[in-house]
């Protein structure tokens, strides 16, 4: 019998964590992992990012001109937009009732706090965060606005700006529609055909995730060093992933309401993808495989998929921004309390829902949209490394968990939007890697 992908992930995944703490404990392991294992997972996301932009450009321009109509666009538009603000909005208010509710860290004792202190204040890893959250911060107030269009798209493609391919594929998909159909087929059988090719890439690189699933997960494990650091943040790190549950329950509920989908067919389908992104941290390396998922296996229309992921995979943070929340709210509960006011919560859903558009899909972005949620609030500059070095020891596990959500919600909206426009179909048929192997063996 074959053993489903996920099944195969799952194994990689517990074998990884399983050999990473065996490494840990044996003189030499650690190199011997960030030397001789740890490259096949960074070749794994590289290989994932290879494929991303070029998906993304393929996907959407043939998605764009298959509609035949612009009007349909807007619709498709509004209505992505509209969902992804409110499951945004819902994040974060799950995010802040639970911080709200348990507290977890009032009460912290002050030698813990200077333990971490000490730790982390001055890491490389939380002054980067810092600077790139102060470099955001001195841009103009229409910055990300003006960062949507590019003046080269060929820098933005091997930059892999994100919002400026998803502009130019836009772009290129209207024109598209603007001219005669006998004119714009030869760029769209071209595009059509460049889709293929990429989604059967995405095939071929799936059959190495197990592998690769192994090596990141032994070289996460490896990173922690501070097991009694990780312990005293439980409480807060429980929080998070709680919060994180209930948003898995909230997409599960759309689904079955809306969709009629049964929730276990959704996880099942959708597991690979949402496997992949615990693994890799980045929904950015994880695109290819969830538009995979959801085109080939949720039974999400093309055109759709095309256009609803990758904006999703730029604009909608759900994850994170639910991490804001409780992260912001935790942080004050330990170092400054007063600051802890009801206005002050509202400006924290307000700050969080506009710094997800646009946040960088990659690991530990959350970390920089931190600083900036915090410093909407008037949080004193003096002890923002102190707040970050507090939740710094185990801001990548959380990380890890929080991308699952984004990617999920990305998949949910996905799914809405298509059975709102009659693009969801019942019976979809996977493609293999192998599929037209016998003809060219």
């Amino acid at each position: 019998m074959k053993l489903a992908l996920h099944w195969k992930i799952i194994i990689g995944m517990i074998l990884g964590i399983i050999f990473g703490f065996i490494m840990n404990s044996v003189d030499g392991g650690r190199h011997f992992v960030s030397d001789w294992i740890a490259p096949f997972g960074k070749i794994f996301i590289n290989l994932l990012k290879l494929i991303a932009v070029p998906l993304i450009l393929a996907s959407l321009i043939k998605g764009i001109s298959d509609l035949k109509d612009i009007s349909k666009i807007k619709q498709m538009g509004l209505r992505t937009i509209l969902i992804y603000v409110g499951t945004t909005v819902v994040a974060i208010v799950i995010g802040l009732s639970i911080v709200n509710t348990i507290k977890p860290g009032a009460g912290m004792p002050q030698d813990t706090i200077e333990k971490i202190k000490m730790k982390y204040e001055n890491d490389a890893g939380v002054s980067d965060k810092l600077m790139k959250a102060s470099a955001q911060n001195d841009a103009g107030p229409l910055q990300a606005l003006v960062d949507i269009f590019p003046s080269n798209i060929f820098t933005a493609l091997g930059e892999a700006k994100m919002l400026q391919v998803i502009f130019f594929a836009l772009f290129v998909g209207i024109c598209l529609l603007l001219i005669s159909e006998k004119k714009a087929k030869p760029l769209v059988d071209f595009f059509d055909s460049l889709n293929e090719v990429v989604m059967k890439m995405v095939d071929l690189i799936m059959l190495f995730a197990p592998y690769a699933v192994f090596a990141l997960m032994a070289n996460v494990i490896i990173a922690f060093d501070d097991t009694e650091i990780l312990l005293k943040l439980l409480s807060y790190a429980l929080c998070v992933v709680f919060g994180l549950a209930l948003m898995i329950g909230f997409y599960l509920i759309l689904v079955k309401v809306y969709t009629k989908k049964s929730p276990l067919w959704f996880l099942n389908k959708l597991s690979p993808a949402q496997l992949l992104a615990f693994s890799t941290s980045s929904s950015a390396a994880t695109l290819p495989v969830t538009m995979e998922r959801v085109e080939e296996h949720l039974g999400v229309d093309k055109e759709v998929a095309g256009f609803v992921l990758p904006v999703g995979a730029t604009v909608n943070m759900d994850g994170t921004s639910l991490y804001q929340g409780i992260a912001a709210v935790f942080i004050m509960q330990v170092i400054w309390p007063e600051g802890l006011t009801f206005t002050n919560q509202i400006v924290i859903i307000a700050t969080a829902l506009l710094a997800s558009i646009g946040s960088a899909a990659v690991p530990s972005a959350g970390m920089v949209m931190l600083v900036i949620v915090l410093e909407s609030i008037g949080f004193p500059a003096e002890l923002l490394p102190i707040g970050l070095a507090l939740i710094f020891a185990v801001d990548r596990p959380l990380d890890m968990c929080r991308t699952v959500v984004n990617v999920t919600g990305d998949a949910t909206v996905s799914m809405l939007v298509a059975k709102s426009l009659g693009k969801l179909h019942d019976n979809p048929i996977p493609k293999e890697w192998d599929d037209n192997y016998d003809a060219v063996k």
